[in-house]
């Protein structure tokens, strides 16, 4: 597992790593460049029959926007680097999921514990709920089998299970934001939710027509 931050979560470049002292490997652009410095850095540590996860800290606190340069990055990191798990963070809700070329993205996983509790202002984004990631991957491939997540709510700084109307509420908003991914969000009988990919043309221009 590699870790990287980014400047544009507000991480200070002052907290980078030198040749002389510790800190944070921290990457000051999302180039070309940037990605052969983690593809360099992966192949010099990589063994067979790993799956290498890239965890990095990125972007903004709030909102559901993604950049065109997260995107491509990511998918830099696994066409060039061979990372199977891009797992991205920094905004304090969950935001859109894509499965690309059979591999995981996570733009936002969202708070799990946080000490923002009572906080105003930020409603439209259900600050207040999170999920439990669960990521099946085939060692051999490296590719993504499935992705199970556990909807859970903040309360009183604890962690509890949420209701029916939270879940739905986690569901509905993330299918919006996962469908420019092509990527479905499904509610389990377990009450689990789950990934679904490809999302079908045919089937998304389905969903539209439904929902105007």
């Amino acid at each position: 597992m590699f870790s990287v931050a980014v400047v544009t979560s507000g991480v200070p470049v002052t907290w980078a790593a030198r040749s002389e002292t510790p800190g944070v490997c921290l990457l000051t652009d999302l180039s070309d460049a940037s990605v052969d410095r983690i593809n360099e850095r992966v192949g010099r540590l990589r063994r067979t029959g790993d799956v290498v996860i890239l965890s990095i800290h990125w972007g903004p606190n709030w909102g559901f926007e993604i950049p065109e340069e997260h995107t491509r990055f990511a998918h830099g990191l696994i066409d060039q680097a061979g990372v199977s798990i891009v797992h991205g963070h920094s905004s304090h809700h969950p935001i859109a999921i894509e499965v690309y070329r059979n591999r995981l993205i996570l733009y936002g996983c969202g708070d799990f514990l946080n000490d923002y509790e009572g906080i105003s202002g930020y409603e439209e984004f259900l600050d207040d709920l999170t999920l439990m990631y669960f990521a099946s991957v085939d060692l051999r491939s490296g590719n993504l089998l499935g992705l199970d997540m556990v909807p859970l709510k903040l309360q009183r700084f604890q962690l509890v299970h949420t209701s029916r109307e939270d879940t739905d509420l986690l569901l509905e908003t993330l299918g919006r934001e996962c469908q420019r991914f092509c990527t479905r969000m499904i509610l389990k009988p377990d009450g689990r939710l789950a990934s679904s990919w490809p999302y079908d043309q045919a089937e998304r221009r389905l969903d539209d027509a439904l929902h105007e």
